[in-house]
């Protein structure tokens, strides 16, 4: 593995996966609503939202750098699951903590927030991926916990919990706007 070029590629995706998650901001509403649109978009705008938005991005920067680098696979696999995650939970632990005390959302704290989460995550992953440390023997459990991200990431914009990480702010609601997703599709009757 050449880690200059492995490292370059790491500091180009911040930038990267930071464009793709502003891209993804918008494509549920540029797409017209879109079925397809709800599973990378962000339907409203709520904190999970927001985390879908930037480990899409990651995750699609991450399949770029297995096509463009040379990269011991399950140690990058463990690396960017950490990465997805850390990323995750640090946009969560920030977004509440700076609004518990502001008692509102501030929407140049929220960028320059969800820029250092992804610095962070970045971060972690070259490290993870460079340094000589035994990682491989996660991979197995790391997999499960793509596919669980996975799961999450697909079912919770259409099926919400109801909890606040996922309610929209603006609206007081949950997921997708109550409206047809597409021609055909069912909701569930309102619990």
């Amino acid at each position: 593995m050449n880690k200059k070029t492995f490292k370059i590629f790491e500091i180009a995706g911040v930038f990267v996966i930071y464009l793709i998650a502003t891209g993804l901001h918008f494509v549920y509403d540029f797409s017209g609503q879109s079925a397809l649109s709800i599973l990378f978009g962000a339907v409203n705008e709520s904190v999970w939202e927001h985390i879908k938005i930037f480990c899409a991005g990651y995750v699609i920067f991450a399949f770029l750098e297995l096509l463009c680098v040379k990269v011991p696979f399950r140690k990058f696999v463990v690396a960017k699951t950490a990465g997805l995650y850390l990323m995750s939970l640090f946009i969560i632990a920030y977004y509440y903590s700076y609004t518990f005390f502001t008692q509102r959302h501030i929407v140049a704290v929220d960028l320059i927030l969800s820029f250092v989460a992804v610095v962070l995550a970045q971060f972690v992953s070259y490290n993870m991926t460079v340094k000589d440390i035994n990682t491989e023997n996660f991979f197995d459990i790391s997999v499960m916990l793509i596919m669980l991200f996975f799961i999450m990431f697909f079912s919770f914009t259409v099926f919400p919990p109801k909890l606040e990480l996922f309610r929209d702010p603006n609206t007081n609601t949950y997921g997708v706007i109550d409206t047809y997703v597409d021609a055909g599709a069912y909701y569930l009757d309102k619990i």
